[in-house]
């Protein structure tokens, strides 16, 4: 029998020895057989000594977010409030006056000497909107005529956690098809990565959006499990949709998620709750923000747990771990919890106890190693601890919190397993973890493919294994596939 994708001539799985023949057909594969026998397919992916895994999957994305990100100025080499200010202006003079809103993402003034204020935009940009918005998302930097705009008054313009959101979520931006264009951008760059599924925690009904993007864009070629935005809940409850249900119109590819809550803020912010202050903070806030009432949480976990809906619980500091822990064993429901930056000793081994997923973001530990040393002085041995949450029993998947950090699950994997980016030594490396267990979390716990696997699977020129750590953050992806089908194709 013809037909399908044969993927030819590859080696199974990291540090596999022996060639052989991965055959696909109705979305799964049927077969895989030492290399060299008599085999016809539609499709022919021929790579003789090639390494095939599994397809790589992002657990953490804000994807429309991400995919608008990559059009705003950049500011991530900004080094103080006067070098963003600076940059936005630079941008203002190629655009030149008006009344639209000039936008900039990327910056980190966690380590800042400066502070961002409003006057500094006016003097630079004399009645332009000018919104600068922080890598972490969780805080936004307002002109005057952009607080205008948005019929906020606020002295310094700094906006932070719900504030920040609303803010932004008010500002006009591009139209519908000007963003899934931008999508469809991003979804063929991810595919070039390797990725064959997302995990989408957009601030929207992501359900709809993709829906929407899957019949203007085509059969695009990508899983997504699509969150539930917490003010829908009561919405999806009304309409009896369950964690796990596929959305119709979507050629099975897209799936309802859990719903999403945040339990704290950032560490650049300096909003994630934690159980000691921030180094030159006073006050109620000097320790970070609860943004979720527990009891309440467990309330919410437990009904929702009844009509099938699952939860995942951003929490960053390790009081809020603490308290989102404590609501998933209250609720007697399983689930996520977000991010998982700094816990406690004692929380590691809950998260297996009470089968709740740390859902981690290896790039935010290189990426924040400075930050952290700072603002989390003296306790930055429990922070981003993906290796003790593996030792203590835990469930751990991958992701790039995208646009936080780049969609990218090499740059996660060699983080998760070096501890560091640039020509440091590592950072805390008693954390890094193998490349086997890095592969495992970005591939749903696999490492090599069986037959009666969904074929979702990516074609690498080399195995990872036996990779620098250089190569293995520029490693080039030959194919991607998705449900039998070629995402990417170098």
């Amino acid at each position: 029998m013809s037909g399908g994708l044969l993927v030819r001539a590859v080696r199974n799985g990291l540090e596999a020895l022996d060639l052989v023949d991965v055959l696909i057909r109705d979305g799964h594969i049927v077969d895989i057989t030492a290399t060299g026998g008599r085999r016809s397919a539609t499709t022919v992916i021929d790579h003789p000594g090639a390494t095939v895994l599994p397809g790589l999957r992002d657990s953490h994305v804000h994807f429309t977010q991400w995919a608008v990100a990559r059009q705003r100025i950049d500011l991530s080499t900004a080094h103080s409030a006067a070098e963003a200010a600076a940059v936005m202006a630079r941008a203002a003079d190629v655009t030149g006056s008006g009344a639209t809103v000039l936008t900039g993402f990327g910056f980190r003034d966690g380590l800042w000497p400066d502070v961002p204020d409003n006057a500094a935009l006016e003097r630079l940009m004399p009645k332009r909107p000018a919104v600068l918005i922080s890598q972490d998302l969780h805080s936004a930097w307002f002109s005057p005529a952009a607080l205008a705009l948005v019929g906020i008054a606020h002295v310094s313009g700094l906006l932070r956690e719900d504030a920040a959101f609303d803010a932004v979520s008010r500002l006009p931006g591009g139209s519908v098809d000007e963003v899934d264009e931008w999508a469809r951008q991003a979804l063929a760059d991810a595919s070039a990565r390797g990725v064959t599924e997302i995990l989408d925690f957009e601030f929207d009904d992501t359900a709809v959006t993709w829906r929407r993007r899957f019949q203007r864009l085509g059969r695009a070629r990508m899983r997504v499990r699509a969150a539930i935005f917490r003010p829908l809940l009561d919405d999806a409850l009304d309409r009896g949709v369950r964690t796990g249900d596929t959305v119709p119109e979507t050629k099975g590819l897209v799936t309802v998620g859990p719903c999403k809550v945040l339990m704290d803020g950032s560490l650049n912010t300096r909003t994630a709750l934690c159980n000691d202050p921030y180094p030159g903070l006073t006050g109620p806030e000097a320790v970070g923000l609860l943004t979720q009432d527990p009891d309440d949480l467990t309330a919410t976990m437990s009904k929702a747990a009844r009509h099938g809906i699952s939860f995942a619980v951003h929490a960053i500091g390790d009081k809020a771990n603490t308290l989102a822990l404590d609501c998933f064993e209250r609720s007697g429901c399983s689930g996520r919890i977000e991010h998982a930056q700094m816990v406690s000793p004692a929380d590691l081994p809950r998260f297996g106890r009470f089968g709740v997923i740390a859902s981690v973001q290896p790039a935010h530990a290189v990426e924040d190693r400075d930050i952290a040393d700072l603002h989390w002085r003296g306790r930055t041995d429990r922070a981003y601890p993906c290796a003790a949450l593996l030792s203590a029993g835990a469930t751990v998947e991958f992701g790039s919190d995208a646009p936080v950090s780049r969609l990218d699950p090499w740059h996660a994997i060699s983080a998760a397993v070096t501890r560091t980016e640039d020509d440091r030594p590592p950072w805390h490396p008693e954390q890094a973890v193998t490349m086997r267990q890095a592969v495992a979390a970005s591939t749903g716990g696999r490492t090599r493919l069986r037959v009666g696997d969904r074929a979702d699977l990516v074609v690498l020129p080399a195995d990872p294994a036996r990779l620098t750590p250089a190569e293995l953050r520029h490693l080039p992806v030959l194919a991607t596939v998705v449900d039998g089908q070629l995402s990417h194709l170098a």
